[in-house]
């Protein structure tokens, strides 16, 4: 080997990468089946930990399995099976003597056997309705089902919100806890819970996918792969829940947003607003998708996200930013603003009110948004009456919104954007 060849692939290195990648894949299954096994979410990732961990010593030295899902899962089995039995042994010492322990623990082991061949779809929405249960803080509940259902590490997750490693640690301790003393059971809500619980489950991959695609803080405009693991969650409560039509809104909405990802920026790592962006750039392919979930949805009725999916799609049809139908947009805020009026919501239909021809009302919108305290320091609000001012002819005053929106974002790449916006309107003499 000379010394510009590559190195070859250490065998160990090569498994552990095998060991990561088939983790994130198969690890909420794992855990949604141990779960239904021993009853208790903490427990069943401590045994999936456990199996990872076995994994990394074994896969470096006698290589990845053929089918390495099976073998997390029989390994998985085998260590709950064995803590179930030293549970049962101990029980049975204390109540039973004879003959019945031995046929309560041939019982038992027939039941776990069944309960292992049940349908892993079950499982999977036990799971991810467990993780994101109301009884959490939405913190604990994002970070717990990163945990469990995306396949994030403690480290991804806290590199992704930008908090220290031992902050989402605690979340995801105090969460199990939480879990645990509320006594909430592994299972699926009651038809009358439903609505509520899967409000809370969607709320929650919204979260995820809205820190993703505008990241609150940090260098990045964007974090795609959280983008990411927030559509491999809708599209699969999309296959979990198909008649439920928030499901499919949601997942429509974040498709054709995500279809933007890679025209956001220029080659230069700099952000792009929707106007300037080349649509040639755009992902054809999940807008396709996104406007087939969203017909799904909306023949099943929809609700919030189906209408922000909608107002999305305006977008997407638009082949150029001028042929958008800003119309309708500010239509269908109308309608979003009635149902859930929260201060972004009415923000958003200012900006297309003012887009529809009407920067006036617009800015009145936008103005009377000035009062909401929690807008106060929300950039997006200065930079919306900054955009609305320009359009008004008042360059100086929409100049000092926007260095007001540069001085409140704590994203790095926003900031630019921002006095970017500003510098462009000063006078040339200043």
């Amino acid at each position: 080997m000379t010394a510009t060849d590559p190195a070859p692939d250490d065998p160990g290195q090569a498994a552990r990468r095998a060991v990561e990648a088939v983790w994130r894949i198969e690890s909420a299954r794992l855990i949604a089946r141990i779960a239904r096994l021993v009853r208790d979410v903490g427990l069943a990732e401590e045994i999936a930990q456990d199996t990872l961990v076995a994994a990394l010593v074994q896969w470096p030295a006698t290589g990845v399995p053929e089918d390495p899902g099976p073998w997390l899962t029989a390994t998985a089995k085998h260590r709950a099976v064995d803590l179930l039995r030293r549970q049962q042994r101990y029980a049975t010492k204390l109540d039973l003597l004879g003959r019945d322990v031995e046929i309560q623990q041939e019982y038992a082991e027939a039941a776990l056997d069944d309960a292992l061949d049940d349908h892993i779809g079950d499982d999977l929405l036990r799971l991810i309705f467990t993780a994101a249960h109301p009884v959490l803080p939405v913190q604990a509940r994002v970070a717990l089902t990163l945990r469990m259902v995306g396949g994030l590490t403690t480290g991804e997750t806290a590199r992704a919100f930008l908090v220290p490693e031992a902050t989402v640690a605690q979340r995801i301790v105090r969460a199990k806890r939480a879990l645990a003393a509320a006594r909430v059971r592994f299972e699926l809500p009651t038809p009358a819970e439903l609505v509520d619980r899967l409000a809370s489950v969607l709320e929650v991959v919204y979260l995820i996918f809205n820190e993703g695609y505008a990241a609150t803080g940090g260098p990045n405009w964007s974090r795609p792969e959280l983008c990411q693991e927030a559509l491999r969650l809708g599209r699969l409560l999309s296959g979990l829940l198909p008649d439920e039509a928030e499901v499919h809104g949601l997942t429509a909405l974040m498709e054709l947003q995500a279809s933007r990802l890679g025209a956001r920026t220029d080659p230069q790592g700099q952000p792009v607003l929707l106007p300037d962006q080349d649509r040639r750039r755009w992902d054809r392919l999940l807008v396709r998708r996104g406007l087939a979930a969203l017909d799904r949805a909306e023949t099943l009725g929809g609700g919030v996200y189906t209408l922000q999916a909608a107002i999305a799609a305006c977008h997407a049809r638009a082949t150029r930013a001028e042929l958008t139908d800003w119309s309708r947009i500010a239509a269908l805020y109308e309608v979003l603003a009635h149902l859930q009026p929260s201060p972004v919501i009415l923000l958003n239909r200012a900006v297309a009110v003012g887009l529809a021809d009407d920067p006036v009302r617009g800015l009145a919108l936008a103005d009377d948004l000035t009062r909401e305290r929690a807008l106060r320091d929300y950039p997006q609000l200065p930079a919306v009456r900054g955009e609305l001012l320009a359009r008004l002819g008042r360059a100086d005053e929409a100049r000092a919104e926007f260095t007001r929106a540069a001085e409140l974002t704590r994203n790095d790449g926003e900031r630019i954007l921002f006095q970017r916006r500003a510098d462009g309107l000063r006078q040339p003499t200043e």
